[in-house]
This record gives structure tokens, sequence and C-alpha cells, in this order.
């Protein structure tokens, strides 16, 4: 049997809510929601967006985490379908569009920072935040992260598994071999005929796999 690796979506997935949004909207003004609307409309990419948006935002990295502290929600399950992959030996890797310091830091909190993640990287500046995407070969990237991830994978020879919920996991999550989706990623699947398994929260996962 092919070794698994799970490919696993941050914001909005293993989070109820997107935290880098929740960030800008207290840190960065209503201004970076007039970028948003380009973005969903396929006008920016996701490089220049969080780009343009972060470098509004001059606040420290200590501050935007003691605001988040009590903000996040998870979705219910996450430590224990991590433990679960654990069990399994299935390989676990978060790839997220979200900033890597939040994540980093609500990962630690869970007691799960040994979870492999890949992130925009986050340079702290007064001037205001830089954030950079870059593949695995360490080219910097505008878009299609997550799919520079999804590609190395599977030329590893790995059988890999996407749970994600988004618009930006439609492409990546095509070229796997088992796809979780919920919100926008479970309708494009269903609109286009791609098989996939629903789920509310990481314990529908849970007992799905728990069958593998």
């Amino acid at each position: 049997m092919a070794k698994t690796l799970i490919q696993c979506d941050f914001d909005d997935t293993v989070t109820y809510k997107d935290i880098s949004f929740i960030l800008l909207d207290t840190f960065a003004g209503m201004e970076w929601r007039d970028y948003l609307e380009k973005y969903q409309d396929g006008e920016m990419s996701v490089g220049e967006f969080n780009r343009l948006c972060f470098s509004m935002v001059k606040a420290s990295r200590r501050e935007m985490l003691d605001y988040i502290k009590d903000k996040v929600r998870l979705r219910p399950g996450f430590p224990e379908f991590a433990r679960l992959c654990r069990e399994k030996w299935f390989r676990l890797v978060i790839v997220s569009n979200g900033l890597d310091f939040y994540i980093a830091e609500i990962l630690n909190g869970l007691g799960l920072n040994d979870i492999e993640h890949h992130a925009a990287e986050t340079q702290f500046d007064p001037a205001g935040l830089k954030v950079r995407y870059v593949s695995p070969d360490g080219t910097v990237l505008d878009r299609d992260f997550k799919l520079s991830w999804t590609k190395k994978f599977l030329n590893e020879s790995y059988r890999v598994v996407y749970i994600g919920d988004g618009n930006s996991d439609f492409v990546p999550a095509q070229q796997c071999h088992h796809i979780f989706a919920t919100a926008s990623l479970l309708r494009h699947c269903q609109r286009n005929g791609i098989a996939c398994t629903p789920f509310t929260d990481f314990n529908d996962i849970i007992k799905a796999m728990e069958q593998w």
C-alpha cells in the first residue's frame, strides 16, 4: 500500500474563521476589504493580496497573538484527528495561505507543535508586515502555493488525501487521491462531479479514516 499523506488547509478548515481576516479587520482598518473583493473576483493573486493588505499592519507579533487568543474556534475533533494520523502513520501536513506565525502559535497551544506546516512567511517590520509564499524548491510564488506542495508530495509517491474548504483548494484537491470537503470546496466538487467525502468537523473524517 502507498504511504499516505494528509494535506490539510488551516483557516476555515481547522478553524471556524479565517484568522488572517480577523487580524486584518483589527489591525489594517477596513480598506483591505477593497483588495479582498478584487482577490475573490480573480483580479489579484493571493501573493499580491497578502503583500498589500498586511503591509498596512504595524502591530507587533505579540499584539496580534494576544488579540486572537480568545477568538480562535477549532472545528471539533482536530486534536483527536492528529492523534489518529500518528497511530496510522499518516503524515499530516498543514499547507495554508494563512500566515506562519499564528498557525505555529495555535498548534503550539494545542500541544501539536510537531505537526508539519507550510504557510506564508512573515517578517515583522514597524513599517508594515512583509509576507511571501515560498515553494518547496525555494521559489517565491504569487499563486499556486498549495498546489506546489501537492505536486511535491505526489512526486514523492504519496497517496495524498486533501482536506479543505475554499476556492484556493479547488485545484490542488483535484490532484489528490481522496478529498474531504466542506463549504465552497464541497459545492465545487458536487457541481463538477468530483468525488469527495463531505465533512462538518474532524469527527466525521475520523469515522471515515478509522476504516482505512
